[in-house]
């Protein structure tokens, strides 16, 4: 991301990849030599932070600004209190699963167990101009002293990750990308949210170490006040892309800014709370915060009537797959309620939709099985397939259906499906995004050479075969239907399953149309047209562009989409519905 305004470019349809939101004048602040400046003053601090930050880099580049001043500093590494590796890596070993899947389960661990107790009896030296305690978890020691919070996005600790240059949570090695990030999702990022969480009342400045020798920084209350402000009007995460087996060229065509060198882009992560930020301006300056910090301050705010089920996780997620120019997805399904909450920990299942966003001719969506589905021939077709490595005629066993711009398709838990290629899908689901059981890949090899990871046992035990012919067509393909209409617009509805506890709306309009938020967090994507503005109470205001994804939250109450684009606007939006079917019971 550049680190200030002057780096910021604009697609033709106008699609922003760094969307930003500003605090005003003299909000954020740059470089280590105004934090160590601010740290002279305060003498004794505790710099805490997230896995992935560059410590030693931290160290240096602060004590190269306090060597300049000739202030003395007693530098007091956290680290040195970590248990041994063999010990850590006894205590996660029950939620890392088998050694060759990709999943495991969310600990019930806390950061504490990782750290031996002689932590809490460290104490500032008062030979020392300054001490420092700095390093991830350094808030554990009880030191009634300010706190410094460092930070830096998922997607950049991946790219880290990738690059061997960070390790796991007390861990001195490197090992594979896939079990790196495994660990990240079901060990580490867990443990640390809620490190975050326990004592957010306590940070004092957060700040961005995203790029390398180089810091933002800001006062919590000017970002709390950031935060507040957002919550109550309207608000867009940074999205960000990633390539795969068989990702396609749309997003890479059509949005200026991503590198047109890489290979493909299968994924935008336009709103996947979990691993997205939030980036603020203050002077052309840019900080970005994770997601997640929003939903720890203002969950209430966010979510309205629906935060008492959902509590501080946002509920809804929106993503782009391309495969325009691509290949099909992989044959998969995901998990139902009961078996992702006793298997990977998680409260919610992966329950997903497919809206057509655009598309060529010949695109199809794999979807449901053949009526006269032979469930033993299938299975041991995928697992000889796996074993011989022979392509399948998948069509044999999965129905095929022709996509077009704006269908929808449905897709609950246990469902057989595929996207296939030639499509720009945004896929509007219940949050989570990992738990994917591959049955048939198309006999491809992964970006990395390597076979993908095929989950045949995983997916039977999940699959509904009772999803199959003419069922398919009544239950999983939404028939839309118009519920209100005007003078110069009107609402569709695209009824979703009732397992899905989300629903979703098209908003079609010539001018202006005014909605009401109900208590309830609205998720926004103009589908067609060029461009809109959101008008919220407060006069904010916010212009929005083709395929851009943003939240109105709960509390905002009321907003007015105004056409500023060329033709007809339509815009998509998913909330939770107001009939959750026993979803608060069962949660």
């Amino acid at each position: 991301m550049p680190e200030n305004l002057n780096g910021i470019k604009k697609a033709g349809m106008g699609y922003n990849i760094y969307p930003c939101h500003s605090l005003g004048p003299k909000r954020i602040f740059n470089g280590y030599s105004s934090l160590a400046n601010w740290i002279a003053e305060e003498k004794t601090v505790i710099i805490d932070g997230y896995i992935g930050v560059f410590w030693e880099e931290i160290e240096y580049l602060l004590q190269r600004e306090f060597s300049k001043k000739n202030i003395t500093v007693n530098w007091i590494r956290h680290s040195e209190f970590l248990k041994s590796e063999e010990e850590i890596n006894s205590l996660i070993k029950p939620f890392l699963g088998a050694q060759k899947s990709i999943w495991g389960k969310k600990t019930t661990l806390g950061l504490s167990d990782f750290y031996y107790a002689t932590n809490k009896s460290v104490q500032p030296d008062p030979a020392f101009e300054i001490n420092i305690l700095f390093g991830i978890g350094s808030s554990l020691v009880d030191w009634d002293v300010p706190v410094v919070y460092l930070d830096i996005p998922k997607n950049e600790i991946q790219y880290r990750m990738r690059g061997g240059s960070i390790t796991n949570l007390g861990s001195n090695s490197i090992t594979k990308a896939t079990e790196m990030y495994k660990r990240f999702y079901f060990v580490d990022w867990v443990i640390l949210n809620a490190h975050r969480e326990k004592f957010i009342d306590r940070i004092v400045i957060f700040g961005d170490v995203q790029h390398k020798s180089s810091i933002t920084w800001i006062f919590s209350k000017d970002l709390n006040t950031g935060l507040k402000d957002i919550s109550r009007s309207v608000l867009r995460a940074r999205p960000w892309f990633e390539a795969g087996a068989w990702g396609g060229h749309w997003l890479q065509d059509n949005i200026e800014g991503l590198n047109k060198e890489e290979v493909n882009y299968a994924w935008s992560f336009e709103l996947i709370v979990p691993e997205n930020g939030i980036v603020f301006e203050s002077d052309g300056s840019l900080l970005e915060v994770p997601f997640d910090l929003l939903m720890e301050k203002e969950f209430k705010a966010v979510l309205g009537k629906h935060a008492e089920i959902f509590g501080k996780d946002f509920p809804i997620r929106f993503d782009f797959l391309d495969t325009i120019d691509g290949g099909n997805l992989s044959i998969q399904c995901h998990p139902s309620v009961e078996y992702i909450r006793e298997e990977f920990g998680e409260n919610i299942t992966q329950d997903e939709t497919y809206y057509i966003l655009d598309c060529k001719d010949d695109a199809k969506v794999f979807l449901g099985f053949q009526q006269d589905i032979n469930v033993a021939e299938f299975r041991n077709a995928l697992i000889e397939s796996q074993e011989k490595s022979h392509e399948i005629d998948i069509e044999k066993y999965v129905q095929v259906f022709n996509a077009k711009k704006h269908d929808l398709f449905l897709i609950p838990n246990g469902t057989v499906h595929s996207a296939g290629a030639n499509n720009l899908v945004l896929e509007i689901s219940a949050t989570p995004y990992i738990f994917t059981f591959k049955m048939y890949d198309w006999m491809r090899m992964g970006l990395d050479g390597q076979p993908r990871p095929i989950n045949i046992d995983h997916a039977f035990k999940n699959l509904n075969f009772e999803r199959k012919g003419e069922q398919v067509k009544k239950e999983l393909i939404s028939v839309p239907t118009v519920i209100e209409k005007g003078k110069d617009w009107e609402i569709v509805h695209l009824p979703t399953h009732e397992l899905h506890f989300y629903d979703v709306h098209r908003i079609e309009f010539d001018t202006t149309f005014t909605l009401d938020t109900n208590d309830t967090c609205h998720i926004l994507m103009l589908v067609e047209g060029t461009s809109i503005k959101v008008e919220t109470r407060g006069n904010t205001k916010a212009d929005f562009y083709y395929a851009e994804t943003f939240v109105i939250p709960a509390a905002t109450e009321s907003y007015t989409l105004i056409n500023t684009g060329r033709g007809r606007a339509k815009v998509i939006k998913a909330f939770v519905k107001e009939e959750l079917n026993g979803f608060l019971q069962n949660r």
